[in-house]
């Protein structure tokens, strides 16, 4: 009997080869191609197949009427073996998993990495935190240092923050670097945008920042209060800030999927000087082809970063990002989905911003992983053509053929998926 062992594999990687070879296990086993116990509690030691998340219940902290108040006070912030006759079968599949693992790993790295830079993210001096960035920040950085505590500074730094972290991932593994263009807003703020194209890995990538501020137009007033938001305004005026990070990530290879993101705060002040604030965002990937073991890494990158805050954030929001993105009239999902919200306004400020910073932690651990195992993944013409199709969604003149990968990936966006 042949015995194939891994005795490279660190207790990280370890974790990471289970999760990602359950599904593979459980598949060969039910074709009849593994025939050994899907059990940790047999020996020789085989992966086991085993449900890896309790979904929790619990209230959800969301208010649909009204909006937050800013709150004073803060809250706190071996060897891997795989013994049977079935081995030789799975051979191949082995070669696939030691030649993608790494990149599985580099993941839990990068979580690691990125919720160390979390709990660090504001103890650093504000013009030291600013060389970091692609370029100085849309505030003047004597501004911010004035006012550090405020949740328009520290919202600001966080945008920056987020904009550097993924353009400097996004040309390590592109080789190319982004074009920075500085914009102003005559009625006040203005943005940062940063764009790479035709590089060796990205057709084109688009990471923007925007901060801008000013007075509410009664149309922008109306539309305030038709979702809920009770404004009172003085002399007809209600001075608004209003910033965010957003991105659209079109790769070259028609494996590596498409990712947007976006996350942004808004405040209003009233004529009595309060102010009215509320979060929101999300994250959600497009692939061409599906691959079950890409949506799990991408799904469980952002569950595990709302789970540290509600155990029913990434359940709700999944739901809310497959309604948002789903096209009725066309009977199907943009993509695989991934997480999003709007109005997020209580528990409290302080609460809601830890839970947008967190999830704004994930876009390259969530990500960046996946770039790099299909980064040289063969393609052919005609998938590159249906990466066309997708990517500018033409009608079709025909459905695709049955039984092949665009056939499957159209199966997948007919209904939102379960992939945690």
């Amino acid at each position: 009997m042949a015995t194939i062992i891994f005795c490279s594999l660190n207790k990280t990687a370890q974790t990471t080869a289970r999760r990602c070879w359950s599904s593979h296990l459980k598949g060969l086993a039910n074709a009849g191609e593994l025939h050994l116990p899907l059990s940790s509690t047999h020996s020789p030691s085989v992966v086991a197949a085993t449900r890896w998340f309790c979904r929790g219940t619990g209230l959800r902290f969301m208010s649909h009427g009204t909006a937050g108040k800013s709150a004073a006070g803060r809250t706190r912030r071996g060897a891997l073996a795989l013994s049977g006759a079935a081995a030789v079968a799975a051979a191949a599949a082995v070669a696939g998993f030691l030649a993608n693992a790494n990149h599985f790993q580099r993941a839990e790295m990068a979580t690691s990495v990125s919720q160390a830079a979390e709990d660090k993210e504001e103890e650093g001096d504000i013009l030291e935190r600013c060389r970091g960035f692609m370029c100085p920040p849309v505030t003047d950085i004597s501004v911010l240092q004035g006012r550090k505590e405020d949740m328009r500074t520290r919202m600001e730094m966080l945008i920056m923050e987020t904009q550097a972290e993924f353009c400097k991932a996004l040309e390590k593994v592109d080789g190319g670097k982004f074009k920075v263009d500085r914009w102003e807003r005559n009625e006040g703020g203005g943005g940062i945008s940063c764009v790479m194209q035709d590089g060796k890995v990205f057709e084109k990538a688009g990471v923007n920042v925007s901060v801008v501020f000013g007075s509410l137009t009664e149309e922008a007033a109306r539309q305030m209060r038709s979702r809920g938001k009770v404004l009172k305004g003085k002399d007809g005026k209600l001075p608004f800030c209003a910033m965010g990070v957003s991105s659209v990530i079109h790769p070259k290879n028609p494996h590596i999927p498409t990712v947007h993101f976006n996350y942004r705060y808004f405040e209003v002040e009233e004529e009595d000087g309060t102010k009215q604030w509320w979060f929101g965002g999300g994250t959600d990937l497009t692939p061409v082809y599906i691959n079950k073991e890409d949506a799990f890494l991408f799904h469980n990158t952002l569950k595990e970063a709302c789970d540290k805050h509600h155990p029913q954030y990434y359940t709700d929001f999944k739901k809310w990002c497959d309604r948002y993105f789903y096209i009725r009239h066309r009977g199907e999902t943009r993509g695989i989905g991934g997480i999003f919200f709007d109005d997020l306004d209580s528990p409290s400020q302080e609460e809601v911003f830890n839970f947008v910073k967190s999830c704004a932690r994930t876009v390259v651990p969530c990500y960046l992983p996946i770039v790099y195992k299909h980064l040289n993944d063969s393609f052919t013409d005609e998938e590159k053509a249906w990466q066309q199709i997708r990517r500018g969604r033409w009608e079709y003149m025909h459905e695709p053929a049955k039984g092949t990968q665009e056939a499957e990936m159209m199966e997948v966006l007919r209904s939102p998926k379960e992939w945690v």
